[in-house]
């Protein structure tokens, strides 16, 4: 049972605090949309088969996607590529970059209800710049002991967020978008997890199978979490 246990509270930010995914689907389509000699469909696989295959490299973020949308480029243009379509690519990514920060529906609130009640811990994947540039114009800083950004979210990832916070697993509890990344890897440990869904997902953060934990939780707005606690 969570009620009365959990004394830290870790918040995914991308999709969970602000709008992020549909932000890098608009991008996907507008470079799918650039003149090359396959259809956009074919294009879109392309890049996401290319950023699959540099995460290990470039991690998550929008530098890694462009310089995943360059490679996708070099494959698609042969050894010449014009500058014309490298420069908008690169545009493409810098109005990712540029994307105001808005805040989902009823964050702020939950976020002040539970402040000063449990030790609030933002924890994310992405560029470590692009995430404190995000985070700072979110105007939410003021409400985390501790920001956590992830080259990836692994249980060991977890375990470690967890031992420098000084937390045992049955006081930590995760709230987030993704079953891939801040649900299943949490439950793993045995730490407690809050699914708040977005209305869409990238490709590679979808998990189909039902999950039965009983540390597991899904809401439908992050408000919904309050009564839970």
């Amino acid at each position: 049972m969570m009620k009365n246990q959990i004394k830290t509270i870790a918040f995914d930010a991308d999709d969970t605090l602000w709008r992020n995914e549909e932000y890098f689907r608009e991008a996907e389509q507008k470079f799918a949309s650039l003149p090359t000699s396959l259809a956009p469909e074919r294009v879109t696989q392309q890049l996401f088969d290319i950023e699959i295959k540099n995460l290990p490299r470039y991690g998550y973020g929008v530098k890694g996607f462009m310089l995943c949308m360059m490679e996708a480029l070099c494959k698609l243009c042969g050894k010449e590529v014009p500058s014309e379509l490298i420069s908008k690519a690169l545009a493409i990514g810098h109005e990712l970059l540029d994307k105001p920060i808005v805040l989902l529906d009823g964050i702020e609130n939950t976020l002040e209800h539970l402040y000063g009640k449990y030790r609030l811990v933002m924890a994310t994947k992405g560029d470590l710049l692009d995430q404190e540039r995000k985070l700072e114009k979110s105007g939410l800083a003021k409400y985390f002991h501790h920001i956590e950004i992830m080259s990836d979210k692994t249980p060991a990832a977890y375990r470690k967020l967890i031992k420098h916070l000084d937390c045992q697993p049955e006081n930590f509890l995760m709230v987030g978008n993704s079953l891939k990344s801040d649900i299943l890897p949490v439950l793993a440990i045995n730490a407690f997890a809050i699914e708040v869904p977005y209305f869409t997902t990238w490709l590679h953060e979808m998990h189909d199978e039902p999950i039965d934990h009983p540390n597991f939780y899904s809401v439908k707005s992050i408000d919904q979490i309050i009564p839970l606690l």
